[in-house]
């Protein structure tokens, strides 16, 4: 976050949502924190295992590299759900050492659901994205379009969190938490056409709500054994 608030530091406080953002913390600051907290992060791999510190400079550079794709691809939205789709994929290699299928198909469905619900919440920024030329789909394909594009997106994530329990080979705990994640899911497009505290509410509570579910369902699934 501090390397995305740098690098669209001009940019932010042209943009009406955004125009506070640069107030928070001085631009110095900024910078200073985001060299601690790399160093950190680096720091903190090196103490896990041998994979975690090589793959951590791999892991930030994807995690940077997301803030400066909406500058030449409208496919920004599914570099975020990558830089966020690395966080399972770590935890895995942190605690087994390994990459094994499992949470590369978490990662599969964490990219569609992240790119679904940043396509909502970019609809926000369609009139001052096509003004300043920012590549995103919203500003390719419309507003409609993109909303229905996040449907199936959406429906992707549900089917790859199916796919995680098989491959996980979780059990019954797990299964249970689908309806209530398909129903945060259904909510947050009910909601994708209201106002912005409507779309606000479906991008922070239903997000949320989901993270929750599914991290309380896996831990009583393995807690069971």
């Amino acid at each position: 976050m501090l390397f995305n608030r740098l690098v669209d530091w001009s940019l932010d406080q042209r943009n009406p949502r955004t125009t506070s953002r640069h107030l928070l913390i001085p631009k110095s600051a900024a910078q200073a924190l985001l060299v601690l907290s790399s160093a950190g992060f680096v720091l903190g791999a090196s103490a896990i295992n041998r994979l975690t510190f090589i793959l951590a400079p791999v892991a930030l550079a994807l995690i940077f590299f997301y803030s400066v794709t909406k500058r030449f691809t409208s496919a920004t939205h599914f570099f975020l759900g990558l830089a966020l789709a690395i966080a399972p994929v770590g935890a895995w290699i942190a605690q087994t050492g390994r990459i094994d299928l499992a949470p590369v198909v978490l990662a599969a469905g964490v990219i569609c659901w992240v790119a679904g619900f940043d396509l909502i919440y970019a609809t926000q920024d369609y009139d001052f994205d096509r003004r300043e030329g920012i590549r995103s789909v919203v500003v390719k394909l419309g507003i409609a379009r993109s909303l229905r594009l996040a449907q199936l997106l959406h429906l992707l994530t549900f089917v790859a969190l199916i796919c995680f329990g098989l491959t996980a080979k979780l059990g019954a705990f797990y299964y249970w938490s689908m309806p209530l994640i398909a129903a945060a899911l259904f909510y947050e497009h009910k909601t994708e056409k209201l106002a912005l505290a409507g779309i606000n509410r479906a991008f922070f509570q239903s997000n949320a709500f989901v993270s929750a579910v599914f991290l309380l369902a896996v831990c009583a699934d393995r807690l069971r054994w």
